[in-house]
């Protein structure tokens, strides 16, 4: 049993498709004063932050889930089964072949060639010609996929409702059912390496591996909070990002979560859900989430600055080919580009 973490699959109502994985979704407004490290005055290079700019979409309907390869070569997934994809940096977008009307919500590629795209109803499409040819693969499982993580070719995990974490070691031409211990959703999964992983979701769930996922254990964060996503930069340093602004920090591994979640003011405004993070390199990250927010650190998470959004739209998914390009993608089919400057010593 779930803890009211179902997906709305009614297609007409996209908008509320991501939200429903929790009842609410609420993004903190302001993370700027956010700090991590003891050190008060860190020697990093400092940055402007990113241009924005609002990309034309084909289509209207809610993007879960984008991969660039590089600053021109991209794909976009979402409602209805859509699959976008670019080779020129997002001035123009294509529609692939539908292959299912499912809910898609992650695409991720392990090299130029070999991706996958998860969805619905344990949809799972895999190309092995750069995504000219989408072929459905067997999950063996019917619930919703919400992310995956590939090391490889061959080697990757897929995470996803009830608990589901899945594994292959053969491109997903089989999948093992790895056990988790819990039965709460899992919405995100990041590996280091093929022994070291994490996993995320509802309940405050944290799970991390150190043989594979042959054996899942629960780290503690003493927080109730739906997590989203999950990125580690090394084998010691990771966040974690949820709702009502909940980010958490560990500098050992996991072993202790810090929550450096701001609180929400006097007046309290309801803060909103934090969506997805990533790292870049192991001082360069950026979270996205709702209304637009955008939040980036060029210190390692020393300090955030908040980015003024373009529009209130909810942003689920972003990627970052290189420092200068980024992409991220959401509601109303919303799809904003990042460009950034060199940081200046």
């Amino acid at each position: 049993m779930t803890d009211g973490t179902t997906w709305n699959h009614d297609l007409m109502k996209a908008f509320h498709a991501w939200n429903q994985k929790v009842k609410g979704l609420c993004v903190l407004g302001v993370l700027a004063s956010l700090g991590f490290f003891v050190n008060p005055q860190p020697a990093f290079a400092q940055a402007t932050p990113s241009a924005l700019s609002l990309q034309t979409s084909p289509t209207k309907v809610t993007f879960l889930g984008v991969h660039f390869l590089n600053a021109r070569k991209g794909w976009i997934v979402g409602a209805g089964g859509t699959v976008l994809h670019t080779d020129d940096g997002g001035a123009s977008w294509k529609s692939s072949p539908r292959r299912t009307n499912a809910l898609l919500t992650a695409v991720t590629f392990a090299d130029a060639m070999h991706g996958w795209i998860l969805g619905q109803n344990g949809t799972v499409l895999h190309t092995v010609d750069g995504g000219k040819l989408w072929v459905p693969q067997d999950s063996g499982t019917n619930g919703m996929l919400y992310a995956a993580d590939f090391l490889s070719t061959d080697q990757g995990w897929v995470v996803g409702s009830r608990g589901v974490i899945l594994h292959t070691e053969d491109g997903g031409e089989s999948w093992a059912d790895q056990v988790s211990g819990t039965t709460a959703d899992l919405f995100g999964v990041h590996f280091l390496n093929e022994k070291r992983g994490w996993a995320v979701g509802a309940l405050g769930v944290i799970l991390a591996t150190t043989d594979g996922g042959k054996r899942w254990g629960l780290q503690t964060t003493n927080n109730p909070a739906t997590f989203f996503d999950i990125v580690f930069t090394d084998n010691m340093a990771g966040w974690a990002v949820g709702t009502q602004g909940a980010i958490f920090q560990t500098l050992n591994g996991g072993e202790v979560w810090v929550d450096h979640t701001r609180p929400c003011g006097s007046p309290c405004i309801k803060p909103a859900d934090l969506v997805n993070i990533q790292f870049m390199n192991s001082l360069v990250g950026r979270i996205v989430g709702e209304r637009g927010t955008i939040l980036e650190t060029q210190d390692a998470g020393f300090t955030w600055q908040e980015i003024e959004p373009l529009n209130s739209e909810t942003l689920y998914a972003q990627s970052f080919p290189d420092l200068s390009h980024g992409f991220a993608v959401g509601d109303h089919g919303t799809i904003i580009h990042f460009e950034t400057a060199p940081p200046q010593p």
